[in-house]
């Protein structure tokens, strides 16, 4: 086997093992920081991640408040490698999520959002409207996925392979 086929392989394997890669779910929903309504998304997120080997170390619920959610995002990244936010990511007056994540991030990763509104778009043309953003402080990464149980999975799924290597970069293992 080649040198580059070998490289090819060993990469594939690191983009698409999470295993044991700690995270943390925050839902952000006033209704559901109100006990209004159920959180379905955060726990739908939940079981995807764990299904594809991280270890989910947190939960949180926080209501569309800036600052609310901009500590929560510090706090989570500061013990955990993944923070996924559900929710607050359209474009109502208190949907603040997308401004938060950029407030408290070091870097932008534009292409994992363009391509989760990429599939989303392929099932309905209200992704486009999605302002979720993805970003890197520290060493964490921060995604924000859209407030719907099944807007959220299927966000995730679109890019949850791209997770494991983009940790794995921005820890600073850039050789492959």
């Amino acid at each position: 086997m080649s040198c580059s086929t070998a490289d090819a392989m060993a990469g594939a394997k690191r983009m698409s093992d999470a295993k044991g890669v700690t995270a943390a779910v925050v839902t952000v929903s006033d209704s559901c920081s109100r006990g209004e309504k159920v959180d379905l998304s955060g726990p739908a997120v939940v079981e995807v991640l764990e299904r594809r080997g991280f270890r989910i170390t947190g939960r949180a619920l926080v209501a569309d408040e800036r600052g609310l959610i901009q500590e929560k995002l510090i706090e989570l990244c500061a013990t955990v490698r993944l923070v996924i936010t559900t929710g607050g990511t359209g474009i109502a007056p208190r949907d603040v999520t997308p401004e938060a994540t950029r407030d408290v991030c070091e870097r932008l990763i534009e292409g994992i959002a363009e391509q989760m509104r990429a599939e989303g778009m392929r099932k309905t043309r209200f992704a486009a409207l999605s302002r979720a953003v993805c970003g890197v402080r520290g060493t964490s990464l921060i995604l924000n996925l859209p407030g719907s149980p099944s807007g959220a999975v299927e966000s995730l799924k679109a890019v949850i392979d791209l997770l494991p290597h983009a940790l794995e970069l921005s820890a600073g293992r850039t050789e492959h």
